[in-house]
């Protein structure tokens, strides 16, 4: 069972920064694929952002574009998402995703069903 540890959620004020990190216990050969997407109350939950472990290839989604940025340690079995100039509007709970290189399907990195393993989330609040 693969197990996704997240750390890093907190309380910021509007314009600061925040660095979430997410810990797999899969070796990283076996990963195709982590993201990280964001759940509001009463919200779906959303993309925010995804990083191939092979090349590095990512994808934002437009609400983030040029203030956060997904990036892996593959040393660390690890992915970090970089929060800057962070919105009121940004407040969630932040999940981390992991897509296996076994998984079937297409990978679309916005859909959530196509990842395999899921952490727990941790809280990400800004205020204005």
């Amino acid at each position: 069972q693969v197990q996704l540890v997240e750390s890093g959620g907190g309380l910021v004020q509007a314009g600061y920064s925040l660095r979430l990190s997410c810990t797999t216990s899969r070796r990283t050969l076996s990963t195709y694929a982590m993201g990280w997407f964001r759940q509001a109350p009463g919200k779906e939950r959303e993309f925010v952002a995804a990083i191939r472990w092979s090349g590095g290839s990512t994808t934002y989604a437009d609400s983030v574009k040029g203030r956060f940025t997904i990036s892996r340690d593959n040393a660390k079995n690890t992915v970090y998402l970089q929060m800057n100039s962070l919105k009121p509007e940004d407040t969630a709970v932040y999940y981390c995703a992991e897509r296996s290189i076994y998984a079937s399907g297409t990978y679309y990195p916005e859909r959530p069903n196509g990842y395999t393993a899921w952490g727990q989330g941790t809280q990400v609040t800004v205020s204005s």
